[in-house]
């Protein structure tokens, strides 16, 4: 008990930073930043074949079109984030080969949701998915792994935000990012940067919060396709905008504010228009998949209207729904 009550009070006012973020296997690194990824991703997946199961995809699809999205996504938020801090990697004293260095963190959501969206599109076209079926099923999915992902960040000692003393404070170690460790004083203890607010978790929240609102938004409402999707692009850059102007690492700045924010506010604009935009299309809204409780394709009321027709020598009606409807339409909106 004695040991328990000082580690209690610890807890309590403070969130602890790992001191180390690479744990070498014989020659292969691990890193936990590319493990955090690797973990939302495979959730995403998961999450995201069960939601397009309920539309009557195959069992698979997820995993096919992943396959296109996922290196499409990594490959989109190193170039942005890259980009939008290349003061990292070029200058004097940089080595631009570090823009290379995924492993070590640096992912840009934005480059990574918008190359992603076209690798996504790619595989959508050579699995016979409707692209917007797929990014509806998959923006719940895409929310939780970016809050998984930021615990990377975590491990890094990184992106943090101001100083405070408020009871959940982080402490954040003065960190050796090559190494993949905490910086070593003379006492042989980890070097204490300070204590930070914590907008890793801050952001991780919010996230978690819109995945969950998003799933409650398909299942309450009759939305159009791409329309849940369309909520994620607009709600995600609400919580980020205020995590953003929290944080304090370096970072290019337009007019007074940091890059981040302005991008925010565009994709929210974007997030706003693709809403309007996928409700106005023409096949907004699809038929229930093939066998579903009310579908004009439903097995059994398509035997029951088939002995009708024989009996009246009347046309099939269910024939007519089902040769003007397209196989990428034979999906479910709501959840």
């Amino acid at each position: 008990m004695i040991q328990l009550s000082g580690i209690l009070p610890s807890l309590a006012s403070e969130i602890p930073s790992p001191t180390q973020s690479v744990w070498n296997v014989g020659p292969v690194p691990i890193r936990a930043y590319a493990m955090c990824i690797l973990a939302g991703i495979i959730v995403a997946v998961w999450l995201t074949q069960r939601r397009l199961a309920a539309r009557g995809v195959p069992a698979g699809a997820a995993v096919d079109i992943a396959a296109w999205a996922v290196p499409f996504g990594i490959i989109g938020g190193r170039i942005y984030h890259v980009i939008t801090d290349n003061h990292l990697y070029f200058g004097p004293g940089k080595n631009p080969a570090d823009a290379l260095k995924i492993y070590e963190g640096g992912l840009g959501i934005w480059g990574a949701i918008a190359l992603g969206a076209v690798g996504a599109w790619i595989g959508c076209r050579r699995s016979g998915v409707d692209f917007r079926d797929f990014i509806d099923a998959a923006a719940p999915g895409v929310a939780i792994a970016q809050a998984m992902g930021r615990f990377g960040n975590w491990f890094n000692n990184e992106l943090h935000g101001a100083p405070t003393d408020l009871p959940w404070r982080l402490k954040v170690y003065e960190f050796d990012q090559s190494a993949g460790r905490a910086v070593v004083g003379p006492d042989g203890n980890p070097v204490v940067l300070g204590y930070f607010h914590p907008t890793f978790l801050y952001e991780a929240l919010w996230v978690l919060a819109l995945a969950a609102f998003l799933i409650w938004l398909g299942r309450r409402f009759d939305l159009a396709r791409g329309q849940v999707f369309a909520a994620y692009v607009m709600g995600y850059p609400i919580g980020r905008i205020i995590v953003e102007n929290m944080r304090t690492d370096p970072a290019t700045h337009i007019l007074g504010q940091r890059v981040n924010t302005w991008t925010s506010i565009l994709v929210f604009l974007l997030g706003l228009w693709l809403w309007r935009w996928f409700g106005r299309r023409a096949d907004a809204r699809a038929v229930p998949a093939v066998g579903a409780p009310g579908s004009p394709l439903d097995e059994a009321d398509t035997a029951d209207t088939a002995d009708t027709a024989e009996e009246t020598d009347q046309p099939d009606d269910t024939d007519q729904v089902a040769h003007s409807v397209s196989p990428s339409e034979t999906t479910r909106i709501k959840e």
